[in-house]
């Protein structure tokens, strides 16, 4: 089965011609356009990128697709999708967040912790989603390499370091 990796989304149009306003969440936003066929989340053609140019918070680009502002707003807030083995490889030490999804977590000793559920930034830095091991809420790890000091992906796991929770400090005077 193929993975399908969301790369961009729809955000209307733009301007009277029939271009379209596109969020992009590639590391550049021109990356988006040498994907060029767009998927949405079930695999079935969404966008045929025909040209575009670098614009605040994405891309403004024309389709095969869209001719007027209508047809782009009636598109407002697809998702764009391509299969995960069109991306290039990351270099060492980098990770694709959607390949952290479903690793398993353990302390250090090896123990297990539980497993990664989503991937969130809500605007300072990656934190990883932990769905305990026993069951229960699930709880926030900083993605940084104090809290996650090994990733293993080709063998499913990440080392986890549960940062000292505020009420388990103690006095400190």
């Amino acid at each position: 089965m193929t993975n399908y990796i969301l790369v961009a989304q729809v955000g209307g149009a733009f301007g009277v011609k029939g271009e379209v306003k596109i969020t992009t969440f590639t590391e550049t936003a021109e990356a988006v356009l040498k994907y060029r066929d767009l998927l949405k989340a079930d695999g079935s053609p969404a966008l045929s990128l025909v040209s575009g140019r670098a614009a605040k918070a994405g891309l403004v680009a024309r389709t095969k697709e869209i001719t007027t502002p209508e047809q782009a707003d009636a598109m407002r807030g697809l998702k764009l999708y391509i299969p995960r083995e069109r991306l290039p490889a990351p270099d060492e030490d980098e990770y694709y967040l959607t390949d952290l999804i479903g690793l398993s977590v353990v302390d250090p000793a090896g123990a297990p912790v539980g497993t990664i559920k989503a991937v969130q930034n809500f605007g300072a830095d990656d934190l990883l989603e932990v769905e305990p091991a026993e069951g229960g809420p699930t709880w926030w790890l900083p993605f940084t390499r104090e809290a996650v000091p090994e990733v293993s992906i080709a063998e499913g796991w990440v080392v986890a370091v549960r940062p000292v929770e505020v009420g388990d400090r103690g006095s400190e005077t």
